[in-house]
């Protein structure tokens, strides 16, 4: 039995700074967010049957919830799939309070037990309903597991299904842990699609073969999105699969026979040749120091490959687990591994209120950096992106906790499907925001600023045009906009003419980033990004050719910032600037925030009695007494 919980341990951890994840371990069971997992004895009541999603129709809107998945796909359920013939299920534990976009952990069971016990006995489900969140549990056939290669087609199939419905919806990376027999199967999946795993945990596993392994190593990743190709400079050396950082732990392996696996997932994850003992992880090969892997060019060498000779908790399995998050699953160039944020440690706080008759979600992160006076960063997710998922895709509060930063975090509301989210009453939401943490906290009203991604980068550049008043300064990334043939630009359905006053303005996209943005303001083709340059420079009174420079400067790793700036007339600081990421597609990348803000930073604006606005640069950020100066 995989009894795997106790009093110590049992408790999940949600954030380890950069310190433990390099020093490891003692830390790691230590640094926990939650109250201890039950023993066995005192688990949770049995599961009972699960219920069949199998021909059940589409959950219906749950206007009752924020940011929750709707109240009737809570609980424990069945999908059945049809392999070759065979009939081969899985199941999927939802917990109460479940968001939408929620983490996973996807779980192969061993062979030679019942599900449903296996998820009460060990801990996984009582776990689940302490972290809200949920579970996709692999099950073997009726023979039990077969061998990686034979299953591949069944975890094809069931993931398939787990990446892509309108029953629940996942925060898109997920985490993994395999048990026995389904552990090669699990890790195998792994191998093959390394940009949808966060981090990965095998228990009682042989591993793989060198043989699969060497099958997919040297397969690179070339420049194809699902959006615009990214072309590589010539050469270029492009990313191997092996060369994927993925931290990883095997636990009670069969030290026969798990070599290879051994080897391969220290090669993906660069570590150095020697471990160094842990007492809760074991045997830790740390990611060397001066590691150049991609996957943490921003976050650093924060990775690690362990090997427990001792049987572990569940809650230390997820305590590993979830120190990590990643984002951007379909671009390797875009992917990045992450430490992941613990809402309680760092005092993130959820809130909800009534916008426009609909209960909606929002964050507020004040980290102790603030001081008095602080200023404030309203964020807008992207299209399907929630205030929770923004804030690990994003690591925007690591920047608030080293600049000082009051973060105010959107959510949408349900859009397209039940279990989907989108902008909806933004102005609306934005004037009940502004009121509110300006009654409620100590910050500076002079120093507000919107950024966001995407959809939420066109609610921020939308709000610059028609409310500029509103804003000390904006900037957002992959999606421009400008007004249209009317002078007007459209904020929830409704036209509002543009202002055509001055607001410093700061929009960053990817070389693959949506059609109808890439390219650059000196090539033949007139898109959106062009309309966005053409209106702020004339309201600036500037022309494009009044730019610092025409090739661009050249910043970040492997110089994949191309950066367009200028500078007001009078006041000779920055104005607008433009940034093209050589290296992504649409996906935000946690490396913008930091670029985003050191613009932001420098500006702030008084509006008087009848409105007028006047704005001011400060080379110091407002750290210096005296040094501002007027646009």
């Amino acid at each position: 039995m995989y009894h795997l919980t106790d009093r110590r341990y049992g408790r999940a951890m949600t954030h380890i700074d950069r310190r433990r994840l390099l020093q490891g371990t003692a830390a790691l069971a230590a640094a926990t967010a939650f109250p201890p997992l039950a023993a066995p004895a005192q688990a949770a009541p049995a599961l009972g049957e699960a219920k069949p999603l199998d021909g059940r129709p589409y959950p219906a809107y749950d206007y009752s919830r924020a940011n929750r998945l709707p109240r009737e796909m809570t609980g424990y359920w069945t999908k059945s799939f049809d392999v070759g013939g065979t009939a081969r299920t899985a199941k999927v534990y939802i917990s109460a309070e479940t968001p939408i976009r929620s983490y996973y952990t996807v779980i192969a069971v061993p062979d030679g037990v019942g599900t449903a016990e296996f998820l009460r006995s060990s801990g996984w489900r009582a776990l689940a309903d302490q972290r809200h969140e949920a579970l996709f549990v692999l099950e073997p056939g009726p023979s039990g597991w077969a061998g990686p290669e034979e299953e591949a087609a069944y975890l094809t199939a069931a993931l398939g299904f787990y990446q892509a419905n309108n029953y629940f919806s996942i925060f898109g990376e997920s985490y993994l842990v395999g048990y026995g027999g389904g552990a090669p199967a699990l890790e195998a999946w792994a191998v093959a699609n390394p940009l949808k795993v966060i981090a990965q945990a095998y228990v009682d596993s042989p591993g793989l073969s060198a043989g699969y392994l060497a099958s997919y190593a040297s397969r690179e990743y070339d420049g194809s999105t699902q959006y615009s190709p990214v072309d590589f400079p010539a050469g270029f050396r492009l990313i191997r699969y092996d060369e994927t950082v993925l931290p990883t732990w095997y636990i009670t392996p069969d030290t026969r026979r798990f070599g290879a696996s051994l080897a391969y997932w220290k090669h993906a994850n660069d570590t150095v040749a020697s471990g160094v003992h842990d007492h809760v992880l074991g045997t830790v090969h740390r990611q060397r120091p001066r590691s150049d892997r991609w996957m943490t060019s921003h976050a650093g060498p924060i990775s690690q490959v362990a090997v427990r000779t001792r049987r572990a908790t569940t809650g230390q399995i997820a305590g590993f687990l979830t120190g990590y998050t990643r984002y951007e699953s379909s671009f390797a160039y875009g992917n990045q591994l992450y430490e992941r944020a613990d809402f309680r440690r760092l005092g993130i706080e959820v809130h909800t209120a009534q916008v426009a008759g609909f209960v909606r979600e929002y964050l507020v992160y004040r980290p102790r950096s603030a001081r008095r006076k602080a200023p404030v960063l309203f964020v807008w997710p992207g299209d399907s992106q929630t205030d929770r998922v923004f804030v690990d895709a994003t690591q925007w509060w690591k920047v608030a906790d080293r600049e000082g930063i009051v973060l105010v975090i959107v959510c949408e509301q349900y859009s397209r499907t039940s279990v989907v989210v989108s902008h909806r009453d933004s102005l609306a939401f934005f004037r009940r925001l502004r009121d509110t943490i300006t009654s409620r906290y100590d910050v500076d009203p002079a120093r507000f600023y919107s950024t966001g991604q995407s959809a939420g980068s066109g609610v921020t550049q939308n709000l610059a045009i028609a409310f500029p008043e509103y804003f000390a300064a904006v900037a957002s990334s992959s999606f421009p906009a400008a007004p249209d043939a009317a002078g007007t630009v459209t904020l929830d359905g409704v036209a509002y003419p543009a202002s055509r006053q001055k607001i410093p303005n700061y929009l960053i996209y990817g070389y693959g980033d949506i059609q109808g943005f890439v390219g650059t303001l000196w090539d033949d083709t007139q898109n959106q990004t062009d309309s966005w340059a053409q209106y702020h420079l004339g309201v600036d009174g500037l022309t494009l050719a009044d730019v610092d420079t025409v090739a661009g400067r050249r910043s970040g790793f492997h110089d994949r910032f191309q950066t367009w700036t200028w500078s007001d007339e009078s006041a000779h600081v920055p104005i607008l600037k433009l940034t093209r990421n050589l290296y992504r597609s649409h996906n935000t990348t946690a490396e913008e925030p930091p670029l985003l803000w050191n613009f932001l930073k420098h500006y702030s604006r008084e509006t008087a009695a009848d409105g007028s606005v006047t704005r001011y640069y400060s080379a110091s950020a407002f750290s210096r007494p005296g040094d501002r100066r007027r646009i």
